[in-house]
């Protein structure tokens, strides 16, 4: 695979699952629909590129994976559409959860990047309100007709772990339909059979937007191996969550 990085980051995921990357059966940001999505960009011995993805929740604050950790705490992070050797970074301190446990039912897989100087001329996303998505469920809005919006940087297509995927380092963004709901995981389809679409290698700590909305409610953490079937999000309107999330930003 090009980017071995990948695979590593985000290789503490749930059992049974691996970690997502990647917008599948996307479309580019081309219009800048979602200039609030950005990426972490690093180096490693393959070159520099985007290997997670995330959301601006305040001009001082990137909400991400806490399974994106290189052990790196300066960080950086680019809003660019596509991703060159010419884009605008943005650095930052890294912040996982401090509860963060990859392999339990809530693994509260989220961190922040904090910058010291505030991010200009992006209007941050909105983070979900505490159990927004209970709230859906008891309401009976949401169901397998209830769409959600992925977004980020990562490969194109599914395809096989083995013979690798392709990687254009753009921001894309797919929709999926409600699959299910855990304490701490939203699983969304991303069978394109059905109509779906959703994330691959690279689209982790991106967003899972409600439908249309700049409402961010989980984070891509997770899916299945080929980028064709599913793939899961950390809930963002629980307590743990919010609670971390609190500290850095206005709830």
């Amino acid at each position: 695979m090009k980017k071995l990085v990948s695979l590593f980051a985000l290789a503490c995921a749930l059992v049974a699952a691996t970690p997502a990357s990647a917008i599948t059966y996307g479309t580019p940001d081309a219009n800048n629909r979602y200039p609030f999505v950005g990426a972490l960009v690093g180096t490693f011995d393959n070159g520099t590129y985007p290997y997670c993805s995330g959301t601006l929740i305040s001009p001082t604050v990137f909400l991400t994976a806490a399974h994106c950790d290189t052990g790196a705490e300066t960080v950086l992070v680019t809003f660019d559409q596509k991703y060159t050797a010419s884009s605008k970074l943005y650095a930052g301190t890294f912040v996982p959860h401090p509860e963060y446990r990859p392999r339990m039912k809530n693994p509260n897989d989220v961190a922040v990047v904090v910058f010291a100087t505030p991010v200009q001329g992006i209007q941050p996303a909105r983070v979900a309100e505490l159990g927004l998505l209970d709230e859906m469920k008891a309401e009976r809005t949401l169901n397998q007709s209830t769409a959600f919006t992925t977004v980020g940087y990562g490969a194109q297509e599914g395809g096989n772990p083995k013979q690798g995927f392709t990687y254009f380092d753009e921001r894309e963004y797919a929709v999926g339909r409600f699959n299910a709901l855990g304490p701490g995981f939203l699983r969304l389809s991303q069978n394109v059979h059905t109509g779906n679409a959703g994330a691959c290698y690279g689209d982790s700590g991106g967003p899972q937007l409600l439908g249309d909305t700049n409402i961010v409610v989980s984070i891509t953490i997770t899916g299945d191996a080929f980028c064709k079937a599913m793939n899961a999000g950390q809930r963002l309107d629980i307590p743990s969550v919010q609670g971390f999330l609190s500290d850095y930003v206005a709830l």
